[in-house]
């Protein structure tokens, strides 16, 4: 079941285009990629998506009303500002927002929705502690909790991983991967390449207005593609841990 479609998708600011015939398909069960250059679209392309900013051709979820799209899919922004001095549980309870009515309360579904993903970023510590007095880190995982507890069929999260230590990193990703088997999906904008060959189970690279690759990891991630789109050399190797990728130097 497709939980994204784009059709002849585009963007245009002002007199340029910035993202031009796109087609894409994210289907249930998917934890797809979004890599390319800075500059290349991905930001733009997701935003678009969910009828954030004007686009051109069609998008499954910016024609749905806002409400619904609040419940078919979750965002979260690269921007990690905080702008309340709020409590962390009290931050991740605002993703139930898109599912209650004006003025209801939660329901028990809705509070349980959130202490799954208290638990999935390992939170409980911090549940009580305000969020604007956390580093840039942990306020980040508290607002990937908040996208998680909104339970949308896709996830689209824009550099995630960014201002996490490793191991953080390590276990956003791993997170995505359980949404992926509990038949979710997640559209995610990465610009490490050696955490996306490793954990994503498709990778798309956006390159020159349009996509210049969609596949497998180890389809997607080629020498003369990585050349072009990137500019860099790289190692690419197939180990019993998974896909390992490591830029190796710029050419010239």
């Amino acid at each position: 079941m497709s939980v994204l479609s784009l059709q002849d998708f585009g963007v245009k600011r002002g007199k340029r285009q910035i993202l031009r015939g796109v087609k894409l398909d994210i289907t249930a069960g998917e934890v797809v990629g979004l890599i390319g250059p800075n500059g290349a679209g991905k930001t733009t392309l997701m935003r678009a998506a969910l009828g954030l900013i004007p686009s051109q051709g069609r998008s499954s979820i910016a024609a749905m009303t806002a409400r619904y799209r609040g419940r078919a899919a979750a965002w979260m922004p690269q921007s990690r500002e905080v702008a309340w001095p709020v409590d962390v549980e009290t931050l991740i309870r605002l993703g139930r927002t898109p599912h209650l009515a004006p003025g209801q309360r939660m329901s028990g579904a809705d509070q349980a929705a959130v202490e799954r993903a208290i638990a999935r970023m390992g939170l409980e510590p911090f549940r009580h502690r305000i969020t604007t007095r956390l580093s840039g880190g942990e306020q980040a995982r508290v607002l990937i909790a908040r996208s998680l507890a909104q339970e949308a069929p896709l996830l689209l999260a824009d550099e995630p991983t960014a201002g996490l230590d490793p191991a953080h990193q390590i276990a956003t990703m791993q997170t995505f991967g359980q949404l992926a088997a509990e038949g979710r999906s997640v559209l995610v904008s990465l610009h490490d390449l050696g955490l996306a060959a490793r954990h994503c189970t498709r990778l798309v690279i956006l390159h020159d207005g349009g996509i210049a690759a969609d596949g497998a990891p180890r389809d997607v991630l080629t020498p003369d593609l990585i050349r072009a789109a990137f500019g860099i050399s790289a190692h690419l190797q197939e180990t019993p841990e998974g896909l390992i990728f490591q830029p190796l130097e710029v050419l010239t």
